[in-house]
């Protein structure tokens, strides 16, 4: 097994410290193997993201029956027919972005007796292929979101591949402190540098560790 991925994560995490030691790395595990996750959890990793409920059950189930100490993070796209089942893998959700999902979520905190930690995904730059709820829309979910005990900590937002992610990273910080939260998950492999100047708590980061030539 190639290990460079191992010299990669810590290169990042040391970068990571030396900018702030108030980010979080979540180390974005998509279509990994679990011998490699292995590895980093070994090193005393314990934040983890992906984006597939199903590959996520797959590869983590068993693992978190009989280890309580890490935190994985669901960083995809929440889809309504899927969030039955989401609280029994996820301490963390970042894409919660619509009042229908927020009232689903409640019901899975009650199935499960389990309350999770949310990000709302805010679609700064209105792209359309892009989930996440539009800015003018967000003081309504956060106002229900609280009203029915939803513990919403931060928000979170992928800025377009092109352009400058600076500026709406910038937007994103002030919003959130509009809203008192104290989170903000913003920053990956090809900007996460720039998020963490611009206030971010939490970086996703997968490409860079995994598959840097």
């Amino acid at each position: 097994m190639d290990m460079s991925f191992l010299h990669n994560f810590k290169t990042i995490r040391n970068e990571i410290k030396d900018h702030s030691n108030k980010v979080n790395l979540i180390v974005v595990t998509k279509n990994q193997d679990f011998e490699k996750i292995n590895y980093l959890i070994s090193d005393g990793h314990k934040d983890f993201g992906e984006n597939r409920i199903q590959e996520a059950k797959s590869k983590w189930h068993d693992f978190l029956r009989k280890n309580n100490d890490i935190n994985l993070h669901y960083i995809g796209k929440l889809q309504s027919n899927k969030i039955k089942g989401i609280g029994e893998l996820f301490q963390f959700i970042h894409s919660l972005d619509c009042i229908k999902n927020a009232e689903l979520l409640a019901k899975e905190e009650i199935r499960t007796s389990k309350k999770l930690k949310y990000f709302i995904q805010v679609n700064l730059a209105k792209e359309i292929q892009k989930s996440g709820i539009q800015e003018e829309e967000l003081n309504e979910l956060i106002m229900f979101c609280r009203k029915i005990n939803l513990n919403v900590i931060g928000l979170m937002c992928i800025p377009p591949v092109t352009g400058n992610s600076s500026v709406l990273f910038k937007r994103l910080q002030h919003l959130s402190s509009n809203y008192s939260l104290k989170e903000l998950s913003m920053g990956m492999s090809n900007d996460y540098k720039d998020a963490i100047s611009n206030g971010a708590t939490y970086v996703r980061i997968g490409s860079s560790i995994f598959n840097k030539d």
